[in-house]
């Protein structure tokens, strides 16, 4: 159910009509062939390498926007399903069942199931890896069980590498779990387990090396985050419990109920939901924004995954209102071992259908943010709505600047009404040239080039349009003094945050033409000139 639920959510509204600055590379580097995606990975993006070459694949099918969004929708209905799976293993069924839902109906979950980019996968990847994780813990350390979990993190980790941090997670639920185990025990037993699982993140480090050397000299790329503040722990807060105060709130009065039950954190010698759930949601975003105080590296999408663990909370704080928490009973399974059983357990379906439609209540009571979330209004940009802005007024012949360069990326995503126009500053194409906008020409190229034009479309970033800001290259800053000294731009239009303009040649004054007198104001001051 809960898997389902995440596809209904996932695939509402998934034809937005345009896709954003992140998506929109995804799909323009997702056409290109192989060998030309791996001269890219040696420029830029090397820690998105993996997923790159599976969009490939996918748009080899269509090349869409929607076919693009599908692997994150379907791996979203994925990690609503583990999380169920961790849920029901690791308390009750009915527990796993409530997580799953929340899990499903959670906007941020939400809004990552519909984005053409790889953090859904990391999602299902770590929470496919959490439940191996558990499974080796409980069932005695099988070497098999440990080879599964390291070679799904593995994976994960090429996905996006900052999923290693999962393996802090891990180390935390060991921990607690260890706690409170007499010395002799924790020696023989709980040896066996750690030894497995350092065998097994020892192989996921070690498999991650060539990308980490790879990326560090990409780190550029990531120059633009800033250093996390309170604010941002907030909002990661209210991304992972609910967008509302009214649901956050409840939600964080669950998770305090459900830590302060029997089946708390610390394990006593069994790896316990909280144990496991707690350090999934908080180890990973803390390391990387206590890391971001140095180097700036946190944005909420990379610690997507840590999503997983919240529902489990909430739901297990649930089963403690309910009166119901307990540690779990043998109830057959393989890898099971039998425990106490609860002092009451309540068996009666209506707790179960209550907690559902506590979930419904909150799914809409959240209805009007998940829907805002569909306009493409809702992302950084619109990539769609510029291209159509364009083709509406762009001719055969006309000029195209784009700045900074990487608002190419229009026309790259959506060649089509840009086809017969000229690139005025492009030197060579970014498949070709393996990068992701092309490389420009420099400054004196593009002033000549500029010669001989009447008509030149500016897609740009608004900033540079008023003046507010410089552009950084020298082929930037010559095509803005070309543009002021020899067109006069028409009416701006937005789009998405992004301008589009189109500057038409000054007319040239005839040199017989006798010069007209000065003309005196009307009355008041001289007006100064406009810019």
């Amino acid at each position: 159910m809960p898997a389902l639920v995440m596809l209904a959510v996932g695939l509402w509204g998934l034809d937005r009509g345009g896709m954003w600055r992140d998506e929109a590379v995804s799909f323009q580097v997702g056409r290109r062939t192989v060998p030309q995606i791996w001269l890219l990975l040696h420029d830029v993006d090397a820690v998105h390498g993996l997923y790159y070459f599976l969009v490939h694949a996918v748009l080899c099918v269509h090349p869409g926007e929607v076919v693009l969004r599908l692997p994150s929708v379907c791996a979203a209905a994925v990690t609503a399903a583990l999380v169920a799976a961790l849920g029901a293993r690791l308390l009750r069924p009915r527990v796993g069942l409530w997580a799953g839902l929340l899990y499903a109906v959670a906007p941020m979950a939400g809004h990552y199931a519909q984005e053409g980019r790889s953090y859904a996968l990391v999602a299902a990847g770590a929470t496919g890896a959490t439940l191996l994780f558990v499974r080796a813990v409980q069932g005695g350390s099988r070497a098999g069980s440990w080879a599964a979990y390291g070679a799904v993190l593995g994976l994960t980790c090429w996905l996006h590498e900052f999923a290693v941090l999962l393996l802090c997670a891990h180390a935390g639920s060991l921990a607690l779990a260890r706690v409170g185990v007499p010395p002799r025990e924790r020696s023989r037993a709980w040896g066996r387990v750690w030894r497995g699982w350092g065998r097994a993140a020892g192989a996921v480090l070690v498999s991650l090396v060539p990308m980490v050397l790879v990326s560090r000299g990409q780190a550029a790329q990531v120059a633009w985050l800033h250093r996390p503040t309170a604010a941002t722990a907030e909002g990661l807060v209210r991304g992972f419990l609910g967008p509302s105060w009214a649901v956050c709130g409840v939600c964080l009065l669950l998770v305090l109920a459900g830590l302060a039950g029997p089946a708390g954190v610390v394990g006593r010698g069994e790896i316990t939901l909280a144990g496991v759930a707690l350090p999934l949601t908080v180890v990973p975003p803390a390391v990387l924004m206590l890391a971001s105080q140095a180097s700036p590296l946190f944005v909420d999408r990379y610690v997507l995954y840590a999503l997983s663990g919240a529902p489990l909370l909430v739901a297990a704080g649930a089963e403690r209102v309910a009166g119901t928490v307990g540690r779990p009973h043998d109830d057959g399974r393989p890898g099971s071992r039998p425990l106490p059983r609860p002092r009451t357990v309540s068996r009666s379906p209506l707790v179960t259908l209550t907690g559902v439609l506590a979930i419904a209540l909150a799914f809409l009571h959240q209805l009007p943010v998940l829907r805002a979330d569909r306009d493409p209004a809702a992302r950084a940009d619109d990539l769609g709505a510029v291209s159509r802005a364009v083709a509406r007024g762009l001719a055969p012949g006309d000029g195209v600047l784009f700045l900074p360069a990487h608002m190419r990326n229009v026309a790259l995503t959506y060649p089509g009404p840009f086809r017969g126009a000229r690139d005025v500053a492009l030197a060579e194409g970014a498949a070709g040239s393996g990068t992701l906008y092309g490389r420009q020409a420099g400054a004196r190229q593009v002033r000549r080039r500029m010669e001989g034009l009447d008509r030149v479309w500016v897609v740009a970033d608004p900033d540079l349009l008023t003046g507010r800001r410089l552009p950084r290259d020298r082929t930037g800053r010559a095509e803005l003094a070309v543009l002021r000294r020899d067109f006069t731009g028409q009416e701006v239009v937005l789009r998405g945050g992004t301008a589009v303009r189109l500057y038409v040649r000054n007319p040239v004054k005839s040199p017989s033409a006798p010069a007209s007198p000065p003309r005196a104001p009307l009355s008041g001051p001289p007006r100064p000139a406009r810019s």
